[in-house]
């Protein structure tokens, strides 16, 4: 199950960003772009990605993940094709000598960061009754 190791590295690279904006922001929404070849199993990643976030930078953000599909092109006949798995034939040929042009791929397309309420910052200041 290394999905749960992949949600550790998305993870890491969104507290860097954070890091890089003086980490006065939260993360309010994150896109992901998983390719249909890159051997993610979608649907175990979102079942974790509530235990794998909670508490960190990710907790009440909002998971939108595009799933991008594989593509290729035979190399026998240039018949260019979607792509399930790796080892699917042209359709047109038959061939396996296959050159993958899109699908293999897992990337955080965007993150929505909004910056965080005063009141999760610092406490409010005593009332001054003078």
């Amino acid at each position: 199950m290394h999905e749960l190791s992949i949600i550790h590295s998305i993870l890491e690279a969104v507290e860097a960003e954070l890091h890089q904006h003086g980490g006065q922001r939260k993360v309010e929404a994150i896109d992901l772009e998983i390719g249909a070849l890159a051997g993610v199993e979608i649907n175990t990643l979102e079942f974790l990605w509530p235990a794998a976030v909670e508490q960190t930078v990710l907790d009440s953000a909002r998971l939108n993940i595009v799933q991008i599909p594989g593509l290729a092109r035979c190399s026998d006949c240039t018949s260019t094709f979607e792509l399930a798995h790796y080892f699917d034939p042209c359709p047109k040929c038959g061939s396996h000598l296959l050159e993958i042009q899109q699908g293999e791929d897992l990337r955080i397309r965007s993150l929505t960061l909004v910056e965080k309420p005063w009141s999760d910052e610092l406490p409010l200041p005593p009332i001054n009754p003078n």
